[in-house]
C-alpha cells in the first residue's frame, strides 16, 4: 500500500502548450508497472480550458466542484456539474473546463498506451469555446 498525502506534493501550473487560461493540476497520480492508469486533480479558473486532445484508452472526468463545460469533436458543448461523471472513448476528440464565470475542479483518470496518456492538440478556440 501507498499513501500519497494531501498537500505532500506541489501543485503545477497547466502548461500553456496544453491549456487556455489559469489552470492548476494537484496531485497527479500514477501506477507503477505493470498498472496503467494515472490521473490528476486540475483546477480551472473561470474561462480557463485545455487544448483538444485525444486518449489511446479513454479518460474519466469526475466533477467535484464548480460549473464546467465538455465538448467531444462534432458535438455541442455540454454543462457539467459536481457529481457528473463523463466519459470520453479512446480516441474521441474533445475539450473541457470551467464555465466563463465559475471555476471547475473535476478528478481526471485515464490509462496509459505504452509512455502515453494523452494526445494533445490544438487549442480551443475563443469562438469554439462560446459555442
Amino acid at each position: 500500500m501507498e499513501i500519497k498525502r494531501n498537500g505532500s506534493q506541489p501543485s503545477a501550473v497547466g502548461p500553456a502548450d496544453w491549456f487556455t487560461g489559469t489552470v492548476r493540476i494537484d496531485s497527479p497520480f500514477k501506477a507503477g508497472e505493470p498498472a496503467r492508469v494515472a490521473g490528476a486533480i486540475v483546477t480551472f479558473e473561470p474561462g480557463a480550458r485545455t487544448a483538444w486532445h485525444t486518449h489511446p484508452l479513454g479518460q474519466t472526468l469526475i466533477v467535484t466542484a464548480g460549473c464546467g463545460r465538455a465538448q467531444r469533436w462534432g458535438g455541442t458543448i455540454e454543462e457539467i456539474r459536481p457529481g457528473d461523471i463523463i466519459w470520453f472513448p479512446p480516441g474521441e476528440k474533445h475539450w473541457h473546463g470551467a464555465s466563463p464565470t465559475t471555476a471547475l475542479t473535476h478528478i481526471a483518470i485515464q490509462e496509459q498506451l505504452g509512455s502515453q496518456a494523452v494526445d494533445w492538440l490544438e487549442k480551443v478556440s475563443d469562438e469554439q469555446y462560446r459555442g
